[in-house]
């Protein structure tokens, strides 16, 4: 009788974080489409090289300043990951609106861009901005979020991050390069828009002192009839707790990052906080699972598809399939956001890994029995036949990333999550910028076959990692969230 009451109660307290999620989720979009514009773009540069258009200005672009164009932008984010958690000192919603502007501007440049050089630098200020983006966004979906749906959007965040990677893939068919560049600029402008309609989280305004704005946050996001005082008090009265627990920091001059000074602040700051043991163990983990998300070839593979779509399928349009990867990729999104709060992360991570394994060996597997048949045929004078098992790469795209990316907001700590968030953040695209880079070397080394194999040892090491290491989180309250917490800083002191 009373659960049409009970059901309009619970979506009215939830609508609002999803509004609040659906417009950070442009930041995301925004990566996604970054990331997604390097395999198309690539194939775009060369191909102009071969058959040029009118006037259209054109230069010329090697294999490997072509992988420089791709893993440019990893090793920029890797930067930007180093000083987004500084960053955030500032506001999640704050450093949101005002990283978006630069980010657009990198991509505009692009479009204008008459030599690779200048592609570089784009590619490297680029990858700065999205990951601070990125990496802000995560923090912030985890402060705003109640634990019930805390995983449904994150998973939003990705499924928009996937989206804009098959947008990218899909209309990377049809434009060049730079079209698609001036397509990529527009979405963080977007996102400047959005942010400045949604609060900033309670979390950070409670830790800043700002207790009232902290109260109107809540009833933004909650909805405003609901009570919220309880809430309220018990982020309060932790926070109060976890601020007795933070070191005392060497302070650093903010309004020059990049200066040697302030670069040696930041590692003395990293290393004094890695001494702590509320920090030590999520680090270790958050940083294992970056490891074995960026090095099982998945990433790889988004930045190199239509190169490895067109070595290996000859009946298949490589820009069709590099959009089924990015489908794929969508789906997988979509299907661990309705399962992750329901089923937890430990079990989707392990299903997860369990097929990537079996994807990539399959995958190295058919390559290998591939080129061995067109070898035979090509001595023997046969006439090579077409294998229909264009499904077989498609698997591959199924990795663990969804999930690794929620366990960076939730377990660390408020007083470390925004050095803690940065540490994996960094690392996961210092692994990344590897990943893309060695990609190359693994496919003259080992044959194409050969690299995926070594991808599929990998990616089964790292399921004895989250069998051993990694810990549930479904359901459970961020530490400043939990009612216990004081209780337990006391015990451990």
């Amino acid at each position: 009788m009373h659960c049409p009451f009970i059901y309009c109660s619970f979506v009215s307290r939830l609508c609002f974080q999803i509004v609040a999620a659906l417009a950070i989720s442009l930041g995301p979009l925004a990566a996604g489409l970054g990331k997604g514009y390097a395999s198309p773009a690539i194939d775009s540069l060369q191909e102009l090289q071969i058959k040029p258009r009118g006037n259209y200005t054109t230069f010329s672009v090697s294999d490997q300043q072509a992988s420089w164009v791709a893993s440019l932008t990893l090793l920029g984010a890797l930067f930007g990951g180093l000083f987004g958690g500084l960053a955030m000192q500032y506001g999640r919603k704050r450093i949101l609106a005002f990283m978006s502007l630069p980010f657009s501007l990198s991509w505009i440049i692009t479009v204008f861009a008459k030599s690779v050089e200048t592609m570089f630098m784009t590619a490297f200020f680029g990858g700065f901005c999205c990951s601070i983006i990125s990496m802000v966004t995560q923090v912030y979906i985890s402060e705003i979020s109640s634990p019930d749906i805390r995983g449904f959007l994150s998973a939003i965040q990705k499924i928009a991050g996937h989206l804009g990677f098959l947008i990218s893939f899909s209309l990377g068919a049809y434009l060049d390069w730079r079209q698609l560049a001036m397509l990529v600029s527009v979405a963080p402008i977007m996102l400047f828009l959005t942010v400045i309609y949604v609060p900033e989280t309670p979390s950070y305004l409670v830790l800043k002192g700002r207790d009232e704005d902290a109260y109107r946050s809540l009833l933004w996001l909650r909805g405003p009839n609901r009570n919220v005082e309880l809430e309220l008090e018990t982020i309060r009265s932790n926070i109060r707790a976890v601020k007795t627990n933070i070191a005392i920091l060497p302070k650093v001059n903010t309004t020059n990052l990049l200066s040697s000074a302030s670069i040696r602040i930041i590692l003395a700051n990293i290393k004094s906080a890695l001494k702590n043991a509320r920090l030590i163990k999520p680090v270790s983990i958050t940083c294992g699972l970056m490891i074995f998300q960026r090095f099982t070839g998945a990433n790889s593979f988004g930045f190199y598809a239509v190169r490895i779509f067109r070595k290996t399928f000859a009946g298949m349009n490589p820009h069709g399939g590099a959009v089924s990867v990015g489908f794929v990729q969508l789906l997988a999104s979509m299907l661990s956001g309705l399962l992750i709060d329901r089923v937890g992360r430990i079990p989707l991570l392990i299903t997860s890994s369990v097929f990537m394994s079996l994807a990539l060996a399959s995958f190295g597997s058919y390559v290998y029995y591939e080129e061995t048949n067109k070898l035979i045929a090509t001595n023997n004078f046969e006439v090579d036949t077409a294998y229909n098992n264009d499904w077989i790469p498609l698997l591959c795209v199924l990795g663990i990333s969804p999930i690794s990316s929620l366990l960076v907001g939730e377990l660390f700590p408020l007083e470390f999550r925004g050095i803690g968030s940065s540490i994996a953040t960094s690392f996961g695209y210092f692994c990344a910028f590897l990943g893309v880079k060695t990609f190359v070397d693994f496919q003259e080394i080992f044959g194409l076959h050969g690299a995926f194999w070594l991808y599929a040892c990998i990616s089964c090491i790292g399921l004895c990692f989250i069998v051993t290491f990694v810990p549930e989180t479904k359901g459970k309250d961020l530490d400043e969230m939990n009612p216990k917490l004081v209780q337990t800083l006391t015990i451990n002191r």
